[in-house]
């Protein structure tokens, strides 16, 4: 019997997140920076943010204040720890940071950042975060309450935010193997081009553009005269290699070249990186899709389905090869 156990590419990624993520935003990184701080004014600042109940009942696990609570001294000297604090108290940083609760703050975690506009606002976020916390203490203090539960409550938000940022990184490998494929394709009628954009002039003389956007993943656009353009071409790509979850993919394709074809997208494409996907059953999931392509044929630049592209982007940019 043969058992095709797939390699765990993304739990190695991740190990190598949390190792940095330990050493800047965790438990980890809270104690490196408490030990620089004067901890006198962190008491004092714990003691007017947080119920004198609440900083009792932790103090019985033998735990301080600012293992639960922020202050304003603690993430003015790493402002990074209010990712530490996000993901203790279970928040997505989707939820989290959008205006009203903790959307103006965002550069603490992102770029560890504290602007002077923030300052006057930092004490009284402190102290609504604070009110979470003893919501949090009050449900988790009928069990064991220790420095090593908080780390995993930490990790229980943390991990779905890792996956969500492989899938991310898995989806933009992937639409920039097409975008590379096409290129090849287009090579000797380009202009100019970089990352995210490929300028050709066609055979009649006119400008086409083939981009990176944000829904649809790639678009191909010729302009008709100054600022007027017409689509061409509206490229789907899904990257994960999960099986599984190639119906939902689908899925996801669909409503993009539906909001395509409104647009005006004369072609729409999905490229699929699932070798055994029945097109078939594709078609019927999509019908929005013109055409299905599998990526590796793209990438190795052979085969049937391979010509087939190449032959429709020629046709379609109307450059001469």
């Amino acid at each position: 019997m043969i058992f095709n156990i797939p390699e765990p590419d993304l739990q190695v990624g991740f190990s190598q997140a949390l190792a940095d993520m330990r050493v800047a935003m965790l438990q980890e990184a809270l104690a490196a920076t408490v030990r620089k701080l004067d901890i006198p004014e962190i008491d004092r600042e714990l003691a007017q943010i947080v119920s004198a109940h609440s900083l009792a009942s932790l103090a019985g696990y033998g735990l301080r204040g600012e293992m639960l609570f922020p202050v304003p001294t603690v993430l003015t000297a790493n402002p990074r720890l209010l990712g530490y604090y996000r993901l203790l108290y279970g928040y997505s940083q989707k939820e989290f940071y959008k205006s009203g609760v903790g959307g103006q703050f965002k550069a603490f975690e992102v770029s560890g950042a504290v602007s002077a506009r923030n300052a006057p606002a930092l004490f009284p976020f402190c102290r609504a975060m604070a009110q979470a916390g003893e919501l949090l203490l009050a449900g988790i203090s009928a069990g064991r309450v220790n420095a090593g539960v908080l780390d995993d409550l930490t990790l229980l938000t943390l991990g779905p935010q890792l996956r969500g940022g492989a899938n991310v990184k898995i989806g933009i490998v992937g639409i920039a193997a097409v975008f590379g494929a096409i290129k090849e394709i287009v090579g000797g009628s380009i202009q100019s081009a970089d990352h995210r954009q490929i300028q050709l002039k066609n055979a009649a003389g006119r400008i086409v553009l083939i981009e990176f956007a944000a829904d649809p993943d790639i678009i191909i656009r010729e302009e008709m005269r100054a600022g007027s353009f017409r689509q061409l071409v509206a490229i789907e790509v899904k990257g994960g290699r999960d099986f599984s979850n190639i119906h939902n993919r689908i899925g996801e394709a669909e409503k993009s070249h539906q909001k395509a074809r409104v647009a005006g997208y004369i072609e729409c494409w999905t490229v699929v990186n699932v070798n055994k996907i029945d097109i078939a059953m594709a078609k019927q999931e999509s019908p929005t899709t013109n055409r299905f392509y599998r990526m590796s044929d793209l990438v190795a630049a052979s085969g049937t389905d391979y010509i087939d592209f190449r032959d429709r982007i020629v046709s379609l940019t109307g450059i001469l090869v």
